[in-house]
């Protein structure tokens, strides 16, 4: 259950009007009052929870909570006497049903209060800030920087010269951004790094700076995680598409290009001048050089390393990266040699 000292719930809600919410098959009482979301095993019975996977069966057995959102196929598996939420997708279900109580937690339009510049931030005066704006404490908000209505940036944050930033947007606390153009709902988490110098030398013998003179472009509903860092391009933009979301702790180097909704996790790197496709997902400690094309639909195992183009709509894992089925063929081979060494077969 969310700590009420740190997140503002919205409720009670009527469990029909939550079922409507997310279209689900709704098996109970529709006026059944629920105070709030949590998972199986905290739930109270006043609670609604969600089961998606079998690991939690014992959970779901065992719970208090007054309803369960699940799929038709589980249905038989929630206790008898809670109500029934049947979806699809319960996962998505839940998200949906959780930003219902905690709407706080996510950057939406709405209408914009007053704005707010607390005492030790500096703000410049030919900055240009829309209704409803916030800066924290520390927060500086330099010359020219553009901050449309609704924006939120957060103690110690720093938005360079001549950034903007679209409405509804949050920055975090000691995120820098600079040489960047944000779209609207955009979350920054604390300690993102945006705009800095991509790592472009002339080697020789004194490694010859190289000018990085692009941007970073972040599209519409892109969220980056705490303490990543993206560098502005080289020449052209390093470009990050419309609801693409970017994990804690991952790197994307000068000219990147990644699509539309993708979604790249923790650890993860992308070198200078890769296009990602739309919709494509890097799990964790993925590893991709630079010059290269990844199709759209991609998804690469944790811990690839990519060195050549991929083509779309298709899996792919190991190091270098190939083709699933061949990446699952070369580890069993080596577990067989590994369990051949250990009888002592050698052959």
């Amino acid at each position: 259950m969310a700590d009420p000292r740190f997140f503002d719930r919205t409720g009670p809600c009527r469990l029909g009007e939550l079922a409507e919410l997310v279209q689900a098959t709704l098996e109970g009482d529709p006026d059944l009052l629920i105070e709030d979301v949590a998972n199986l095993a905290l739930a109270g019975p006043a609670d609604l929870s969600f089961f998606d996977h079998r690991r939690y069966a014992a959970d779901l057995a065992a719970t208090k909570a007054a309803a369960v959102v699940a799929r038709p196929a589980n249905a038989e598996a929630i206790p008898a006497g809670k109500a029934r939420l049947l979806v699809r997708d319960p996962q998505l279900a839940m998200a949906l049903i959780a930003a219902r109580f905690y709407p706080g937690e996510l950057a939406q339009d709405g209408v914009p209060g007053e704005t707010r510049i607390a005492p030790g931030a500096h703000v410049d005066p030919s900055a240009r800030l829309g209704a409803g704006v916030e800066v924290g404490p520390g927060a500086v908000v330099m010359a020219e920087a553009e901050l449309a209505e609704g924006v939120q940036v957060a103690p110690n944050a720093v938005i360079g010269s001549h950034v903007r930033i679209g409405a509804w947007s949050r920055i975090g606390a000691g995120a820098t951004l600079s040489h960047c153009q944000l779209g609207a709902r955009v979350v920054i988490h604390p300690g993102v790094r945006i705009g800095q110098d991509g790592f472009g030398f002339a080697m020789g013998a004194s490694h010859r700076k190289v000018p990085q003179l692009g941007r970073v472009l972040v599209e519409d509903d892109v969220e980056i995680g705490a303490n990543s860092t993206v560098d502005r391009g080289s020449g052209s933009d390093t470009v990050i598409g419309r609801g693409s979301k970017i994990d804690n702790l991952v790197m994307i180097a000068h000219n990147v290009r990644i699509g539309a909704h993708c979604v790249v996790v923790a650890q993860s790197g992308i070198s200078g001048s890769t296009s990602i496709g739309d919709h494509s997902v890097l799990a964790a400690q993925s590893g991709v050089t630079g010059h290269l094309t990844i199709g759209p639909r991609v998804q690469l195992a944790a811990r690839s390393a990519v060195k050549d183009d991929l083509p779309g709509d298709a899996i792919y894992g190991g190091a270098p990266a190939v083709p699933v089925g061949e990446w699952r063929r070369q580890v069993a081979a080596v577990q067989m040699l590994g369990r051949r060494k250990k009888r002592g077969d050698g052959r």
